[in-house]
Parts: C-alpha cells; structure tokens; sequence
C-alpha cells in the first residue's frame, strides 16, 4: 500500500490533499464531513477585515435607529458594541477541538497594525498554521509595483514576528517578478506558498442591467500554471510549495508532487462532487503510485520538476516554442 504521508510547513499531514479556504468549512458539521472523507488538513474560511469593519458599521447603524424612540432605555443599559472576530475566533477554535487532522487559519486584512494583532489571536485558538491571503488591488497610479511589495513584506515582517506557528503566504500569480517576491517573502519569514489564488472577478447581467459577482468553478487545465511555478521554484527555494487551482482527480495530485509539490489545496471538485470526493481522489493516486512502483510521495516528489542548470528552458520558455514551431 503507497504511504501517502507527507507534511504543510512541517506539520504531518496523512496525505497530501487539503482543503482550500471557502465556505466548505464554514460550520464545524461540514469540516468534521470532510475529515471523515479523508482530507489530510483543512484551510478554515477567511477571516476579512473588511467583512468586520461592515458588521461593525451596519451594528452602529442599527442602534442609531433605535436611539430616537428608545433613548431611555438605550441608556439604561451598558454601552454595546461588535463583537470584532471573536465570533470567528470561538468558531475556530471549537472546530480545532472537534477534528483531529491539522486545521490553518487564513487572514486577509487591511491595515497592518491588524494583520498583527489578528494573527496572534488566531494562533490562540490552537490552529496548526497560518495562511495570509494577499489580494488588493493598485487603484492609485501613483502606487508602483514595488510599493506594493514593500507592503506585503512589512505585513509579513510583522506577523512573522507576532505569532510563532509557521506562516504560508497565497500568491496570485500576477507579479513581475514572482520568483523576486517568493525569495524575499521566504527571507521574511514565510514557511511556505500556495500557488495560486483564484481571483474571482465581477461581472455584469445585460439583461437586468446589474452587476454580480462571477463565482465559477476551477477547470482541471488551470492547473497548468501553478504546476509550471511548482516547477520552476522547486529547487530555488527552501519553503514548502502548494499547488491550488484545477485540481480535480489522483492524477492530478500525482502531477503536482513530480514537479515538487508538498501539498495541494482542493476547493471546486469539492462543490462539483461533494466531499466524498477526496476517497475517490485518494485511490487515484494510490492505484498510480502501485503502477508506477513508488511506495511513497518522496519516491517521485520533484522526479520532473526544472533542475537548475540542466533543463532551466523546459519550464521557462520550451513548451511555448515547442508549441509555436515544433522546436524540441
């Protein structure tokens, strides 16, 4: 029987299939279904700054309505406020108790006083790991390329030093120089990357004149791109490498640790198929394991990523001449 075994920044996983951040782990009955089909780990939804500061906003409001009728017996009581995360926070911390494989946090926030502060809270409910959700968007065009970098690396600077867990940074894949960013952020203190985040986009209806958000699936060849990063960054760097996007069968968990993968992260398949799924996924990669004769994920890991110096053009520019001219 292959050993499937592996680890996400030096935690043990039983194999190698994680649970991306969504709405899957949105109750502790849903994450206790997907340990019970198999996951190695699970990402928990995100905890938004921005979803809070909202809360925090339409909370204010209501009392405000209140106080012209009620004022009397508005004052009566103590002064009432949001909650902030803690609501998330208890959630996190219960679902730690209830399921044994290893749980991370994921955090996107706004100011970097937060990011902080945030992060050491949900290292308090005994998550395994934390993952930072980098995603705003350069509206200013005063803003430069490396501003925005020089932001990220100080938000990770500062939770690096707030908590003591080991930190993954999500990537999207629209830097210039994405192998710049991975080298820097990993001096700064990052454990490991997944790559990539899918960023959902907005999209209009013309027939009812409105705007909508564009939640669609992931389709199995979106994950050539981070198969190709996997790849090129497998042997330049030392943090743990996580493909996500397009990841839907046991063949294609096979792909992503010959090019160096330690993990991957799972989301779409999952609504698709439910999370019975991940059994069927397993078996792929078990039964493609026995057939080639690797007793483990460290048999093959890398086995076809790029070597430095041997077959730097293959995943650089070779595949797009060969696919241009027919150039081997």
């Amino acid at each position: 029987m292959a050993d499937l075994r592996t680890t996400y920044m030096g935690v043990p996983l039983a194999n190698p299939i994680v649970v991306g951040s969504c709405s899957l782990s949105k109750s502790i009955e849903s994450i206790k279904r997907l340990e019970q089909a198999g996951a190695g780990g699970l990402v928990v939804k995100s905890l938004f700054e921005e979803q809070i500061q909202m809360e925090e906003e339409e909370f204010r409001t209501r009392l405000g309505d209140l106080e012209p009728g009620f004022a009397e017996a508005v004052s009566m009581f103590p002064k009432m406020e949001h909650g902030g995360p803690k609501q998330h926070l208890y959630w996190v911390a219960e679902a730690r108790k209830e399921v044994k494989m290893p749980i991370f946090a994921s955090l996107n926030c706004v100011s970097r006083v937060t990011w902080g502060d945030y992060a050491k809270q949900l290292e308090g409910t005994g998550v395994n790991g934390l993952e930072l959700n980098f995603y705003s968007p350069a509206l200013d065009p005063e803003v430069t390329a490396s501003d925005i970098e020089k932001r990220e690396l100080s938000i990770l600077e500062s939770v690096r030093a707030a908590v003591k867990i080991p930190i993954a940074v999500k990537l999207h894949p629209h830097y210039t120089s994405l192998m710049n960013v991975v080298s820097r952020m990993e001096a700064a203190g990052a454990d490991a990357f997944v790559l990539f985040n899918r960023l959902l986009q907005p999209d209009i209806d013309v027939d009812g004149l409105t705007r909508h958000s564009a939640v669609g699936l992931s389709a199995p060849g979106e994950s050539l791109l981070p198969l190709r990063w996997v790849a090129i960054l497998r042997d330049r760097t030392m943090a743990d490498l996580i493909a996500s996007t397009g990841i839907w069968t046991g063949r294609d968990v096979a792909k992503m640790v010959l090019v160096g993968a330690k993990a991957v992260q799972v989301v779409s398949v999952l609504y698709r198929e439910q999370a019975g799924h991940i059994q069927k996924m397993l078996r792929e990669l078990t039964a493609w394991m026995d057939a080639h004769n690797f007793a483990s994920l460290d048999a093959f890991r890398g086995k076809l990523g790029q070597k430095q110096g041997t077959d730097a053009w293959s995943f650089a520019r070779g595949q797009y001449i060969k696919a241009l001219v027919g150039v081997d």
